[in-house]
């Protein structure tokens, strides 16, 4: 089963700047380019920060502002960034990364705890070689239901390979999978629903899987005093 990872779905064509690049040069990158961010990276292409839209409005959000409004807001960031001029003041650093063998599952969890739309993507090395956004971490679900089924087929096959006669029929629409049949076990039931939604593409799994034994219970042993 392929479990898919960043440099699967990331975009590898990356447009970055250095931190000297001037702040209506940023802006009309980012409009040209329709993009929300951009790397900062230094000479080695080595990822300094980002700069986000966010960054950049706080100098429309800002303007007319006096001192008592920023103390008053507790903001000295957003206050620097509205006064910055280049990418290297108004950066975000350091910026969110990852790599390129992360899993999208924890790409899209480390996305979602930091509040970023995108990520640079950067070798052991620390140099950027892609950038990975929501909508790219989503292409998994674009996957055709045969090629999850392909999967999904596997993955119960890995559940169930020690049990002679289980038999588990898949079917998979819109992504949703139904799994129906009979194994011998409980626990082997739930192993095949587990690895299933690991499936890249799986939005949903349905459980229909009957079992003979029910062995989610572990009976205490009989203690030594009580035998006899």
């Amino acid at each position: 089963m392929k479990v898919w990872h960043v440099n699967d779905v990331m975009t590898t064509d990356v447009i970055a700047v250095g931190p000297d690049v001037a702040y209506r040069e940023l802006v009309a990158l980012l409009a040209a380019n329709r993009i929300n961010a951009v790397p900062v990276v230094d000479r080695d292409r080595r990822v300094l920060g980002v700069v986000s839209e966010s960054d950049l409005l706080r100098k429309i959000e800002y303007v007319g502002a006096g001192q008592p409004r920023w103390f008053e807001r507790n903001d000295r960031t957003a206050r620097r960034k509205a006064d910055a001029l280049t990418a290297g003041e108004l950066m975000t650093a350091p910026a969110v990364v990852v790599l390129p063998t992360t899993g999208i599952r924890t790409a899209a969890r480390r996305m979602n705890e930091a509040h970023v739309k995108q990520m640079p993507v950067e070798d052991p090395l620390g140099r950027l070689v892609g950038i990975v956004s929501r909508s790219d971490l989503l292409k998994e679900h674009l996957r055709p239901d045969d090629e999850i089924a392909t999967d999904v087929r596997a993955a119960v096959h890995e559940a169930t390979y020690t049990e002679n006669l289980a038999a588990v029929e898949v079917e998979v629409r819109q992504g949703v999978v139904d799994l129906t049949g009979r194994v011998e076990r409980w626990s082997t039931a739930m192993l095949a629903v587990r690895l299933v939604r690991l499936v890249p593409g799986v939005v949903d799994v349905l459980d229909e899987i009957a079992f003979d034994v029910d062995d989610h219970r572990v009976t205490d042993p009989v203690p030594a005093h009580a035998a006899g």
